[in-house]
């Protein structure tokens, strides 16, 4: 008798049990992969992050220089709230939003680390940008009209605001807000009515001095 064709056909039944032994890893990996996504898909939906707003560099000047600089403390709450879901942290947005003084450095190097994991190119110095956020801040206190210089230090925040803009527009719920909404237009009318009353008081100064 001849054996070959014996061994032939176990050659071919192994092969073939290879092949659907590798199929089922594959479609195993596969499934793996699918679940993998749709937990943290999950997450990010439990998480409320689907829910992110982001503005243009433009509005965020606007805000800011309308308000007194008081938006920037608004976005600083935002962002840390951004990393308390996404990183879990133990933290508190609105005590670091406004003792901003002593967070901001460790904020710009955690946006800094986050955009370019998301691919961010452009770079920017954490420590020149909170020194010279610092000592434009700090310049409130010159007198009138000298102390709205402070107001420029919201320079100081445009590259971390561009860097997170463009980290959170990686994630595919994330919305471009084109128009302002109904808090931001309330600000405004807030703080048109204000930039007014300086400016007449202003005025009035100059007339009278």
């Amino acid at each position: 008798m001849n054996p070959e064709p014996t061994n032939l056909n176990q050659t071919q039944s192994i092969q073939s049990n290879q092949i659907k032994s590798n199929q089922i890893k594959s479609n195993q990996i596969k499934s793996n992969q699918i679940k993998s996504n749709q937990i943290k898909s999950n997450q990010i939906k439990s998480n409320h992050i689907e829910n992110l707003k982001v503005i243009s560099v433009n509005k965020f000047i606007f805000l800011s220089l309308i308000s007194f600089g008081l938006y920037p403390i608004w976005w600083m709450f935002k962002a840390w709230r951004f990393f308390l879901i996404k990183d879990k942290l133990n933290i508190m947005p609105a005590a670091r939003a406004i003792f901003s003084i002593f967070f901001l450095y460790s904020l710009f190097n955690r946006i800094k680390t986050y955009a370019k994991e998301q691919g961010y190119i452009n770079d920017f110095s954490s420590g020149w940008m909170y020194l010279g956020y610092l000592i434009t801040s700090l310049l409130v206190r010159l007198p009138d009209p000298y102390w709205l210089i402070s107001l420029c230090s919201i320079i100081f925040l445009i590259p971390a605001f561009k860097a997170l803009n463009y980290a959170q527009k990686q994630i595919e719920t994330t919305i471009k807000q084109e128009k302002f909404n109904t808090p931001q237009i309330i600000l405004i009318i807030i703080g048109s009515i204000m930039w007014l009353l300086i400016l007449f008081s202003f005025v009035i100064l100059f007339l009278y001095k």
